[in-house]
């Protein structure tokens, strides 16, 4: 099975991670990728991007990284279209 996850701070990287154990104690040749941080990469993900470089906090902030952000999004919908083509 594969599997994609996404966390945006550390609480998500550490429940992600739990998550992540979990899914490979059950299947061990799952396959997962995600965003989140370095916890859910030591629980075996492959991780795309770190939640350091994609996390805005303040609306200020927020409105400074906007073409970032839509930019993001947007990387996200091609990943899940064509999903079964990349992997």
């Amino acid at each position: 099975m594969k599997y994609y996850i996404i966390a945006g701070e550390r609480s998500g990287d550490l429940h992600g991670s739990n998550l992540i154990k979990a899914i490979l104690q059950k299947d061990a040749n799952a396959q997962i990728r995600a965003w989140g941080g370095d916890m859910m990469q030591e629980a075996g993900a492959t991780l795309v991007k770190h939640y350091k470089d994609i996390a805005f906090m303040g609306f200020a902030e927020v409105i400074k990284n906007l073409p970032t952000i839509l930019g993001l999004l947007s990387f996200c919908k091609k990943i899940f279209k064509p999903i079964s083509l990349m992997w």
